[in-house]
């Protein structure tokens, strides 16, 4: 299941969203106010935020602003009391998926996450084959079937990386997200050559390592990503 973050000040309020979400089978991270709210938004793994706007230390407004700096693709559904047309237009401006405000029910902003999280860029759909210019890559075998009748087989992180790229085909995926999503690791605790060291590997198992590649494409400042449309015979 996902898991979710959220930041509300409101012990009560946070309390009844942070046990209604695991009731329903979410795994929730929680922090109580601004500082602690700013540190788990941009260090910690999660697929969607809840956050409230009036915080110590940290507003709402400052926290999304950073996030959708750092971490353009988290979702983010904003849960206040403040609910002027000023600031629901300043919230979806600044990126927030939803805008949700207080009081709620538990029904309603359980139907709104369900929403938003299926529309999110960073859930990946779920691919079993992948083709690429010289045969097809099947996720469920871990194996590279090639056009000319040979094989090569793919380890699971191989797979689990072909697989996150091609749910995303056509947006470039940063290395930052690719081990928070794929690794399931923090960035900052780990040297960005292991995916650049996956991805060159996998280029040579694709056959695809030539000096211009033709299907794992590097897209310079922002990561790598499929090719949109890749041509293939019958393997």
């Amino acid at each position: 299941m996902p898991t979710l973050l959220v930041i509300e000040d409101d012990s009560a309020i946070r309390r009844g969203v942070t046990d209604a979400l695991r009731f329903s089978g979410y795994e929730v991270l929680e922090a109580a106010e601004g500082l602690a709210g700013m540190e788990l938004a941009l260090t910690a793994t999660f697929d969607l935020l809840l956050l409230d706007l009036v915080l110590p230390n940290h507003n709402g407004f400052e926290i999304l602003r950073a996030l959708k700096e750092h971490r353009p693709g988290t979702p983010v559904i904003i849960l206040s009391a403040r609910g002027e047309e000023a600031d629901r237009v300043k919230g979806l401006k600044l990126g927030a998926d939803d805008y949700v405000v207080k009081p709620f029910s538990v029904r309603e902003l359980l139907a709104r996450v369900e929403a938003v999280l299926r529309r999110s860029p960073e859930r990946p759909r779920q691919v079993r084959q992948v083709p690429f210019p010289a045969g097809v890559a099947d996720i469920e075998r871990l194996e590279l079937r090639f056009t000319d009748g040979s094989r090569e087989e793919l380890s699971d992180k191989e797979c689990s990386l072909i697989e996150y790229l091609a749910a995303h085909r056509g947006r470039a995926i940063s290395r930052e997200e690719l081990l928070r999503r794929v690794w399931r690791i923090e960035p900052r605790h780990t040297e960005t050559r292991t995916v650049d060291m996956h991805i060159a590997n996998l280029r040579a198992k694709l056959r695809d390592n030539g000096s211009a590649p033709q299907f794992l494409l590097t897209v310079r400042g922002k990561g790598y990503m499929l090719q949109q449309e890749a041509h293939v015979g019958t393997a």
